[in-house]
């Protein structure tokens, strides 16, 4: 075996141990529904997301004068939900999800009174407690940072949008990314408003193999081959967006937008998504400015580095994610 091909294998088995402590789902919000049935009683409806096969270890915490029954529980999918009934009016004291400060969900809550206006909101991790006397505001306008955190903080989208930056470069990579948002976004509002839902577990796979080509097209072009995603990239980005837009929109599907702004809030969604991919790519030229400064090789092996790093971290993730289905056999 060459010194070449040694330090490439190094540098998978390298990838792949950054990759296996690595989280690559989506930013999967949760949901509480509660529904008053009868004076001062609310049926309660709590979904979650179920990540790296686990429930998240969250549970709503209700005000003290509040009395719930023992919950029953199903899963459907990657959530789990649990309906039960609390009594109490539910217009004062505080509504809390210990354990939420130690994740990175959301959780939207809406809650229907018999008389009075229904109460909406966004939960964050930062402050998990909600109080129910507070101004009743609509959470279509924290869709906006969702749409943000989709990029910055959900791992297999993040390093798609840096490859598509080593791929196209210059001032081509922004319509490149608009596509992929606008795909995204077909996708995304074809599930959410319509009910168009794909099994989750083959979307994933399909994102991390997209990643995988993404990685080799970019060593190929490293070696001065034209490719497909080099010729074509508008379409190679609106294809795998319309992939990709499947990833969140499962997890939105089972929540829903909020009542009334369901447009609104899918807007803003969006315009998020689309800061964020220029954010990040803004960084990824910089730094790859700053390094053709320091001469050819320097921004060349840094695109060799990164296409080894994408393709073997995406691959760890098709390997993990097919897992259950070879158990199974």
């Amino acid at each position: 075996m060459s010194f070449r091909s040694a330090a490439r294998l190094l540098l998978a088995c390298l990838f792949w141990c950054i990759a296996a402590t690595t989280h690559a789902h989506e930013v999967r919000p949760a949901f509480l529904r509660a529904t008053e049935i009868s004076a001062e009683s609310f049926q309660v409806v709590w979904k979650q997301p179920i990540i790296e096969g686990r429930r998240l270890d969250i549970k709503p915490t209700f005000p003290e004068n509040c009395t719930q029954t023992d919950p029953s529980m199903d899963r459907n999918g990657d959530t789990v939900t649990e309906r039960f009934t609390v009594t109490c009016g539910l217009r004062q004291g505080e509504l809390a999800f210990p354990g939420l400060e130690n994740t990175l969900t959301d959780i939207f809550v809406q809650i229907t009174y018999l008389e009075g206006d229904p109460r909406s909101a966004l939960v964050k991790p930062d402050e998990p407690v909600l109080s129910l006397s507070g101004p009743n505001a609509s959470p279509a306008k924290d869709y906006l940072g969702i749409g943000v955190e989709h990029i910055l903080l959900g791992w297999d989208h993040l390093l798609f949008v840096i490859g598509l930056a080593l791929l196209v470069g210059g001032r081509k990579v922004w319509g490149v990314a608009t596509a992929f948002t606008l795909a995204h976004s077909i996708t995304l509002a074809a599930t959410a408003l319509g009910g168009i839902v794909l099994p989750s577990r083959p979307v994933e796979i399909l994102i991390a193999g997209s990643i995988v080509l993404l990685g080799v097209e970019i060593m190929h072009k490293s070696k001065g081959r034209m490719t497909l995603g080099a010729r074509r990239p508008y379409l190679i980005a609106f294809v795998v967006g319309l992939i990709h837009g499947f990833g969140f929109a499962g997890a939105l599907a089972e929540i829903g937008l909020p009542q009334g702004t369901e447009i609104f809030a899918l807007f803003l969604f969006n315009l998020g998504v689309e800061l964020g991919q220029f954010a990040v790519i803004l960084a990824a030229l910089i730094a790859l400015w700053g390094l053709s400064k320091l001469g050819r090789n320097w921004r060349k092996g840094a695109e060799t580095l990164a296409s080894y790093g994408l393709a073997s971290i995406a691959m760890f993730w098709v390997f993990q994610r097919m897992a259950p289905y070879l158990m199974s056999v």
